[in-house]
């Protein structure tokens, strides 16, 4: 399980490579940040805050001034559409995350339920290019997966969706058993990252309308969302029914980030093969 720091969060804000406008920028609005109220969900620990002072300096920077940084994009949202930013992990330039501008401290938040829900997941589905990108395009969008922990299972008390290559034998078992995944929940056959896992088939028709939010409430067995995680990975190439799997588990710190690889061995493994 990733976790973001105090320290990688301010390493990045302070870079010494911004320019004499953007540190005006990520200093007042830094400053600022300290001052606004953090997540309703935050307890004693300030670590758990990092990512939400982070969260506000990109908003307050793209109010203020157009600008996104530290954020790679900032959508302030409508009234008909709930705000939006990504973040790339200090340090891992693959493993991105996409956060809601507005305080939501987890998969157990009550309105994720609804279309806001949609719209979070919408977002962080379109951002899958930005992995894709610091790769140069060596992955394919369909090995990127999407994966929120849960409440102990997670380092942040922001809901925040991660994005990031999957494990080569999280791919193999998904070429090898993907499939067999079906519209209703139904144990996965083999382990994926040595958890457990169910599974249901999304159609691609339904993506854009889907709400795994909604979805991981009818997962089997008794309902505890604070101990359920979940992910979201493409069909296999050749599946003769595109679309998404979600995959879940429920457990003390559970973790479907745990399938993701952020060192994306996969690409390296695909740099390293002979034309031809």
């Amino acid at each position: 399980m990733a976790t973001i720091t105090t320290t990688r969060i301010t390493s990045t804000i302070t870079a010494t490579s911004m320019t004499t406008d953007r540190r005006r920028i990520a200093l007042s609005a830094g400053l600022i940040g300290l001052v606004l109220a953090v997540p309703a969900s935050a307890g004693s620990d300030p670590t758990r805050d990092v990512l939400w002072m982070a969260l506000k300096t990109c908003v307050l920077a793209k109010t203020l001034a157009n600008r996104t940084f530290p954020c790679l994009a900032v959508d302030l949202g409508d009234a008909e559409r709930p705000g939006t930013a990504v973040l790339r992990a200090p340090g891992e330039p693959t493993h991105i995350v996409v956060m809601p501008t507005d305080t939501v401290s987890g998969l157990e938040s009550a309105p994720l339920r609804g279309p806001r829900g949609v719209a979070y997941w919408k977002a962080a589905l379109s951002a899958r290019h930005f992995v894709v990108d610091s790769l140069k395009n060596r992955v394919p969008e369909a090995d990127i997966g999407l994966a929120v922990n849960s409440a102990r299972g997670r380092s942040q008390d922001q809901l925040h969706i991660h994005l990031d290559c999957l494990r080569p034998k999280v791919l193999d078992a998904l070429d090898a058993h993907g499939r067999a995944v079906g519209k209703a929940w139904a144990p996965f056959p083999v382990p994926l990252a040595y958890d457990r896992f169910h599974a249901m088939r999304v159609r691609a028709t339904d993506v854009e309308t889907f709400n795994p939010f909604a979805a991981i409430t009818t997962l089997p067995g008794r309902r505890d969302l604070t101990r359920t995680t979940f992910a979201a990975v493409s069909t296999r190439p050749g599946d003769p029914e595109p679309g998404l799997i979600l995959l879940a588990y429920r457990g003390r710190q559970a973790s479907a980030e745990d399938i993701m690889d952020h060192g994306c061995a996969i690409a390296e493994q695909r740099r390293a093969r002979p034309a031809g």
